[in-house]
C-alpha cells in the first residue's frame, strides 16, 4: 500500500511545495522533497525496512511515520529551523534607450510542443473496496509510442481533505498510482488525473457517484 502527501507552505513572499511519498517495499523508503520555483531545495529520506514484511498493523504504523515526516518538514520550514536557499527570479534586462529599427516580419515558426494522449487503462475497474488503483498510460499523439519520465498527478475533488498522489511513467509510458479513497464531502466529487510533458498538458476528469462503481467521463 502506497501513501503520499503534497502540501504548500508559504513563508513571507516564498511558497514551498512539500511532497512526501512511500517509495514502495522494494526500496522501503519514505521520501520527502521540498521544491520552490521548479528546483529541489531539500530532500529527506527515512527507511522503514524494520516494518517489513507489511501487515495491516504495520501499514498503519508506516502511514503514521509518513504523516509525521511530512508534518515535521512543514513545521521546520514555518519555524525557520530548516533554512532553504530560495532561487531568485531572473533579472529583467534593462529597457533600451531608444526603440530598435523596425524589422521585417519573420515566418511563424511551427510549435515544438508535441501533443500527448493520456489514458486510464482500467477505467472500469480502478476502484475496489475503497482502494484506488490507477493504471495510466502516456503516449505521443503522433506514432502512439509510450513516453517515459512523465509526472502524473491524481486527486479527488470534493474530498474532505485535499491530497494529491503522483507517479512517473516507466519506459513503457505507463505508471501506477495507488491510494485509499478519501471521504467525499462535495456535491460533485470527481477523480482528476493530470500530466505535463514538454509544454503539452493533458487532463482526465471522471465524475463520481456517492457510492462509485464505474466513473463516467465528463
Amino acid at each position: 500500500m502506497l501513501f503520499g502527501h503534497n502540501s504548500n507552505v508559504t513563508v513571507g513572499a516564498n511558497t514551498f511545495h512539500v511532497q512526501t511519498e512511500d517509495r514502495g517495499i522494494v526500496s522501503a523508503i519514505i521520501d520527502t522533497t521540498v521544491y520552490s520555483r521548479g528546483r529541489v531545495l531539500h530532500r529527506r529520506t527515512k527507511s522503514y525496512s524494520d516494518l517489513l514484511p507489511l501487515n495491516a498493523d504495520k501499514e498503519q504504523a508506516l502511514k503514521l511515520r509518513l504523516d509525521d515526516q511530512h508534518r515535521t518538514v512543514m513545521e521546520e520550514i514555518r519555524s525557520g529551523v530548516l533554512q532553504l536557499a530560495v532561487p531568485q527570479p531572473p533579472v529583467a534586462p534593462p529597457a533600451p534607450s531608444a526603440p530598435p529599427p523596425p524589422l521585417k516580419a519573420a515566418p511563424t515558426a511551427t510549435s515544438s510542443v508535441k501533443p500527448i494522449i493520456m489514458e486510464l487503462m482500467n477505467a472500469r475497474t480502478w476502484l475496489s473496496a475503497g482502494r484506488a488503483t490507477l493504471q495510466v498510460a502516456i503516449r505521443h499523439k503522433e506514432g502512439g509510442s509510450g513516453i517515459a519520465g512523465v509526472r502524473i498527478t491524481a486527486r479527488i475533488e470534493g474530498a474532505a481533505e485535499r491530497t494529491e498522489f503522483s507517479a512517473e511513467t516507466r519506459a513503457s509510458g505507463q505508471a501506477l498510482i495507488e491510494f485509499s479513497m478519501p471521504r467525499l464531502t462535495g456535491n460533485d466529487p470527481a477523480l482528476v488525473i493530470e500530466a505535463n510533458f514538454s509544454g503539452a498538458r493533458e487532463q482526465l476528469r471522471f465524475q463520481l457517484r456517492s457510492k462509485p462503481k464505474v466513473p463516467a467521463a465528463s
